[in-house]
């Protein structure tokens, strides 16, 4: 099936949502049991930890920490946003630099100003974006970032993002509470998909669509350590304690030029394979056996393939032995988790 389509519905009873670019399953996100990213607190400081310039803090789901806390004192109230997900067994990662986020605005209480996407070069249209967020904003102390979904979007729409996200900050940002509470609950899957997969697609909400859209054998797969690449190779992805292991394959091609080719399949396939099964944190690639004099364009291949994923990456480079090594951002819950 050519095209883009979003699939709206529930795996193992929770909601999910798919996106399939061309037949194949492309992003994948499913509602969990942790605090989503997005989730406002107001909490209350704890414990200081010496040597790291962090905070634990109470919320009334569980520890969280903070970083960067220069002034803050054991007792003091204050208003964190959640970043990510923790490892097991850790405290939730917050932050105090909150932002209220929707398909085509963001609010940023914290950072004054007006903002339009880079990705929007065309001058007419960052006038036209301008205006909507001038009229928008007026009167407001909080700033604004225009998404690069606003290009030649209308104008009402756009408006009534903004009117609803600086709403919701006005609300959230003049809480007094005394108390350890939860304020917001971050977007859930239909949601988020919603509010980040915005390219023109086929919206599909009717029940059963994981079936017969290819979704569930696609998931599948995911839950198996087996990615299979071009040309036959294959690469295995293990997370374990310490670190998400992945090992390429060159599978039955014998030619000489087999372990480049595999690792560059690899290069293309990893953001999509990281993604869909939800794994961040340390990742140590066991590359095919490949001369040295092909690993800048094995780099630049990685390097592009990542720029346009939906988690921070560090490509950190090459270790000792031989191996490739990054750091990606923990923004979901592994996937074997969530479907136990």
């Amino acid at each position: 099936m050519k095209g883009r389509t979003i699939i709206l519905d529930q795996l193992q009873g929770r909601p999910a949502a798919a996106l399939m670019v061309d037949g194949r399953l492309e992003d994948l996100l499913v509602d969990n049991d942790a605090p989503a990213p997005g989730t406002i607190y107001r909490a209350r400081a704890d414990r200081p930890v010496k040597g790291q310039g962090g905070m634990f803090l109470s919320t009334p789901d569980g520890s969280a920490f903070l970083r960067q806390i220069k002034g803050l004192a054991p007792g003091d109230m204050l208003m964190v946003q959640v970043t990510g997900y923790a490892e097991p067994g850790k405290a939730i990662p917050v932050t105090q630099k909150i932002l209220f986020k929707s398909r085509y605005a963001i609010v940023t209480p914290d950072a004054p100003g007006l903002n339009i996407s880079r990705s929007i070069r065309d001058e007419v249209e960052r006038d036209r974006l301008l205006e909507i967020a001038h009229e928008g904003m007026e009167g407001l102390p909080f700033g604004l970032i225009m998404r690069s979904s606003c290009a030649g979007a209308d104008a009402d729409e756009i408006g009534d993002d903004i009117a609803e996200m600086a709403r919701l900050a006005s609300q959230i940002t003049k809480d007094d509470g005394r108390d350890s509470e939860k304020l917001i609950d971050g977007d859930g899957a239909h949601a988020l998909a919603w509010r980040d997969w915005v390219e023109p697609a086929e919206v599909v909400t009717d029940p059963g669509g994981f079936e017969t859209h290819g979704v569930l054998d696609a998931v599948q797969t995911a839950l198996g350590a087996s990615e299979p690449l071009s040309g036959g190779a294959q690469m295995f992805i293990e997370p374990t304690r310490a670190l998400i292991a992945v090992d390429v394959n060159t599978g039955n091609d014998a030619s000489m030029a087999a372990g480049t080719k595999a690792n560059m399949a690899c290069a293309r396939a990893l953001p999509r394979a990281l993604r869909i099964r939800g794994l961040g944190g340390q990742i140590t690639l066991d590359l095919a056996p490949m001369p040295k004099k092909d690993r800048r364009t094995f780099e630049t291949s990685l390097r592009a393939a990542f720029r346009t994923d939906s988690e921070e990456t560090a490509i950190v480079g090459w270790t000792p032995l031989g191996h490739f090594e990054l750091q990606r951002k923990r923004g979901r819950v592994p996937l074997r988790e969530v479907l136990k």
